[in-house]
């Protein structure tokens, strides 16, 4: 017997560390190490050419004080216009690049993001809840895309431009660049009160926004049972509480952002001070020109504007941060999820395999009981199995195990020689297809709809699918045939034909195992009677599981398990079993006597 792992996941998706962020943002640049060098070469150009003008002008000051001929001023002029011509020139590359860049830098975080989720256990959504899902691939992307296109640019050649500044000044003279550079303990010394404060502020502003998310969305999917038990009010008080979490959230990061633009400005005062009197004793000890002390302060004055954008930007700026640590943690989140086991997949199409599930135990985390205890059973290749129960006997819960849908704290469940345990996401659907009642159609045309289970399919093997499930004839006579918008906005389908959809889909994965949890329940008992049928063509030499609706779909099956308080208290087959007389016996004279 094999035991899994029991630690059990946390209540809200991942969030990665800084670190971890910026080793993300620096591994996916040097993918595009050309686009990279031309945003750095160009951003650096173009602050070297905002800086170069101050210096001129203090050649200009030493020229005239010098007695210089007129001519100085006209090469300097000249100077002046080139530099301004290819500082705006550098300048507009700067900014398209490094919005291509990060326009780039997203599409991949966006991408892997959606990608990550998709392939998440059904399970860890439904924990984390959707509200947290959404806010990250909805929300969190939004604010990393404003801050790419304005934040992120600002921030990045404000900073080059603050580095060539400084390096200007010690150029001048190394006590003008050491007088400039006193300002820098008090910046220090803003950032460093500032920045382990303000993280925590802006992932609580995000986290308070997934959880508003959560309310709204918990209230407009339940919205039918909100009104038939007039919830409206304490909906509303929920979301109203959480909109006014997340507003004073707002104004308190606004009110330290103040606090610290404060405390900048101080810094500023301090460095500009320090430089105009270090530069007035070293003029009078004439250890530096007329030029090069009026330059110092200019130069200084010049890091005024950028460390001003820099201020500005740093509320977007943070706000993107704290933004794409929760979107690389659901990357990161992905990563382990893939990481907890092999990935060894036998081909779909080798045939059926057998199903064991041996010494399952599996209990939810705020259950006190197992739902399951010590289940054994064995499909036999391409052999159905059905099971039966009352309600609350863990009927649904094996069914999702035996899919793959969550890891049991005792046994294995194995399809052919591979444990489910460890194979990623992608690799249990390769092996195990579930089918439940929930379908879901999605809007736009039908063969789309289809193609999800299959992209590379042809319009021939989309009605071969359709026919195998019985629903040739109603696609034919649709007005655009396979071309027919359906779901939201489209042909309006019954439960009969969405769940031959679902069939359908069944039929283009070609996965070897079929797991089917009372997948026409919510058809009439026409449709019901046709879907039966549905269901046996497609699961026609395919290892298949049934949660039985209906016992007639029990009896068609090779085998019934009869599930009791989460044990295997009878198995056999239907005759086997009414024979018996135990409890199959019963719930097959309670089924015939009320049909």
């Amino acid at each position: 017997m094999s035991t899994a792992d029991t630690r059990v996941a946390p209540a809200i998706l991942r969030t990665a560390t800084g670190r971890e962020a910026a080793r993300w943002v620096a591994a996916h640049s040097r993918e595009v190490p050309w686009l990279t060098a031309a945003t750095v070469l160009t951003t650096v150009a173009g602050a070297a050419f905002q800086v170069l003008p101050v210096l001129l002008l203090g050649r200009v000051v030493d020229g005239v004080v010098g007695g210089e001929p007129q001519s100085i001023l006209i090469t300097i002029g000249t100077l002046l216009v080139a530099a301004a011509l290819l500082g705006s020139a550098a300048a507009a590359a700067s900014t398209y690049l490094t919005g291509r860049l990060g326009a780039d830098l997203l599409a991949r975080l966006r991408e892997g993001a959606v990608q990550a989720v998709l392939g998440m256990p059904s399970a860890r959504i439904e924990q984390v809840g959707r509200g947290d899902v959404l806010s990250r691939v909805g929300d969190d992307v939004a604010v990393v895309s404003k801050g790419i296109r304005t934040a992120v640019p600002t921030v990045f050649s404000a900073g080059v431009l603050v580095v060539i500044a400084t390096v200007g000044m010690f150029g001048l003279d190394w006590r003008l660049g050491l007088a400039g550079a006193g300002a820098l303990p008090a910046y220090a010394l803003a950032l460093r009160w500032y920045l382990p404060r303000s993280a925590p502020l802006y992932q609580k502003q995000r986290e308070a926004q997934a959880d508003r998310a959560q309310a709204l969305i918990s209230g407009l999917n339940g919205i039918d049972t909100v009104r038939a038990y007039r919830l409206e009010d304490a909906f509303r008080e929920q979301v109203t509480r959480e909109s006014w979490r997340v507003r004073d959230l707002g104004v308190e990061v606004f009110r330290f952002f103040g606090r610290f633009v404060g405390r900048e400005n101080r810094a500023e005062f301090i460095g500009l001070v320090l430089i105009i009197v270090v530069g007035y004793v070293l003029l009078e000890a004439d250890a530096v020109t007329l030029g090069e002390a009026s330059v110092a302060p200019l130069l200084f004055h010049r890091l005024f504007t950028p460390l001003g954008a820099i201020m500005f930007t740093f509320d977007e700026a943070q706000k993107s941060g704290a933004s794409l640590t929760r979107l690389v943690g659901v990357l990161g989140e992905a990563t382990e999820e893939r990481l907890v086991g092999r990935v060894a997949v036998a081909p779909a199409d080798a045939g059926p395999y057998p199903v064991t599930v041996e010494g399952l135990t599996f209990g939810y985390p705020d259950s006190e009981q197992p739902v399951l205890r010590d289940v054994n059973l064995v499909i036999p290749a391409g052999g159905s199995l059905a099971l039966v129960g009352a309600t609350g006997a863990g009927k649904t819960t094996l069914a999702a195990l035996i899919a793959g849908i969550g890891t049991p704290q005792a046994g294995s469940v194995r399809v052919g020689s591979t444990d489910l345990a460890g194979l990623d996401e992608a690799g249990v659907r390769a092996l195990v297809s579930i089918l439940t009642q929930e379908t879901h159609v999605f809007s736009g045309p039908l063969a789309d709809d289809l193609r999800l289970a299959a992209p590379e399919a042809t319009d021939a093997e989309l009605m071969d699918a359709l026919r195998t499930a019985g629903a040739e004839t109603w696609v034919a006579a649709l007005p655009d045939g396979l071309n027919t918008m359906v779901g939201e906005g489209g042909e309006r389908l019954d439960g009969t034909k969405v769940a031959q959809i679902a069939l359908a889909r069944l039929v283009l994965g070609r996965s070897p195992v079929v797991v089917l949890d009372e997948s026409t329940a919510e058809a009439g008992s026409q449709g019901a009677a046709e879907l039966e049928r549905a269901v046996s063509a497609v699961c026609l030499g395919r290892t298949t599981l049934f949660v039985a609706h209906r016992l007639t779909q029990a009896m068609a099956a090779d085998r019934i398990a009869v599930l009791d308080a989460g044990r295997v208290v009878e198995h056999g087959t239907h005759e086997e079993l009414v024979a018996l007389g135990g409890r199959y016996a019963r719930l097959w004279r309670a089924w015939q006597e009320g049909s």
